[in-house]
């Protein structure tokens, strides 16, 4: 008899009756997980992609090291020879600039902290919509590096992936760079679909709105502050090789002010030039001389090219042109927090993953009429996002 009940245990847990979980498995009801398990649907990983932080003080300069020896970065004849020393000499002359910048927010970079909590709340809402997904992070010139995330992506066995740059906007020095490092690195078979750049995502901009919004608020008279749109500054010669970067902001901004109705004036200017070069302008601190000249007293900055708090805006907006701005006269300085993993971003992330999955693969990404330069044949765009 025991024998004989051994023997329908052994194949009711062989049969893998589809039970409806909400693992995507297929198991007996009776058995459960402790029978043969196989998934029932596609799961789906979605890279997150950032630059990244210094995790600490004494991590600065080999993060800024990291950074210069990219060569989507740092690109001149012969850089292949004099990249490296060239990195080191910058890293090591940077990182004691702006160290005081990771000082005064707590001697750390919280982008890593944001970025994970962004995975997490994005996993949940996918899952939540149906679809079984797995998050990752993946930084460009710090822990997780790419190499990183891609590991967990094969211990997860995920059956397709989605590439998640979480920079609004295109540019060769970001988004190029975190995907060709993605290219260097990956070598796996899953279809792997890419969301473009996402600016004009009318649920990304309703975040940014809800963000402004709160900021304006904090003044006496919400339609009387200067808005001054700050982007992170790129080398004008990237933009003269026909990187889309400088005219999706500007875009950004004008979608941002027709959408959100204020009737105060508004600036755009560029803040973190690095380096002797020429770079976009105005900067953040000549545009707040300007309007001190002018006898504007109140302004709210809005870090448009930016979805999390990190150094460049608690560091360089919220405390440094914060006290530069006091000191020029100015009666009240407001910053918009950064989107980090408020409801309304998740919902467009979520919103920009789903589209993307549905999207059949293609041969090459193409971002903005922009050729990033792709031949395998397992990548995928979003059609319709730039």
């Amino acid at each position: 008899m025991q024998s004989r009940r051994a023997e329908i245990l052994r194949k009711i847990s062989a049969s893998a009756i589809d039970s409806h979980s909400a693992f995507g498995v297929k198991c007996h009801p009776f058995v459960g997980f402790w029978g043969k398990m196989t998934r029932s649907t596609r799961r789906v990983g979605v890279v997150l992609f950032q630059l990244g932080g210094p995790d600490s003080l004494d991590a600065i300069e080999p993060f800024l090291y990291n950074l210069f020896c990219d060569p989507d970065i740092i690109d001149f004849p012969l850089a292949r020879i004099g990249r490296k020393p060239l990195a080191k000499l910058i890293s090591a002359s940077r990182a004691r600039k702006v160290q005081h910048h990771y000082a005064v927010i707590g001697g750390y970079s919280p982008i890593r902290k944001h970025t994970e909590r962004q995975a997490q709340a994005l996993e949940a809402e996918l899952r939540g919509q149906g679809l079984d997904a797995r998050c990752f992070v993946a930084m460009r010139y710090w822990h997780p590096f790419t190499r990183e995330a891609i590991a967990q992506i094969e211990s997860a066995q995920c059956d397709a992936i989605v590439l998640l740059p979480l920079y609004p906007q295109y540019s060769t020095t970001t988004t190029g760079s975190s995907l060709n490092e993605w290219r260097r690195q990956y070598g796996g078979a899953a279809p792997v679909h890419c969301v473009q750049a996402f600016y004009r995502d009318t649920t990304y901009l309703d975040a940014v709105l809800e963000k402004i919004n709160d900021a304006l608020w904090r003044f006496p008279f919400p339609e009387r502050p200067e808005i001054i749109f700050s982007a992170h500054s790129v080398p004008v010669a990237v933009i003269e090789k026909g990187d889309p970067y400088q005219r999706q902001i500007e875009q950004t901004v004008q979608r941002l002010m027709a959408r959100g109705g204020w009737c105060n004036s508004y600036q755009l200017c560029y803040q973190s030039k690095v380096g002797a070069s020429k770079w976009l302008q105005p900067s953040l601190h000549h545009t707040l001389q300007q309007l001190a000249k002018q006898q504007v007293r109140e302004a709210c900055v809005v870090p448009i090219a930016f979805v999390s708090d990190h150094v460049e805006t608690l560091g360089e907006i919220d405390h440094e042109a914060r006290e530069y701005a006091m000191e020029l006269g100015f009666s009240q300085f407001e910053m918009t927090a950064g989107l980090n993993d408020s409801a309304k971003f998740i919902e467009a992330l979520a919103g920009m993953v789903q589209q993307a999955v549905s999207q059949p693969v293609r041969s090459a990404i193409q971002l903005d009429n922009w050729e990033s330069r792709v031949s395998a044949p397992q990548y995928a765009a979003v059609a319709g996002m730039d």
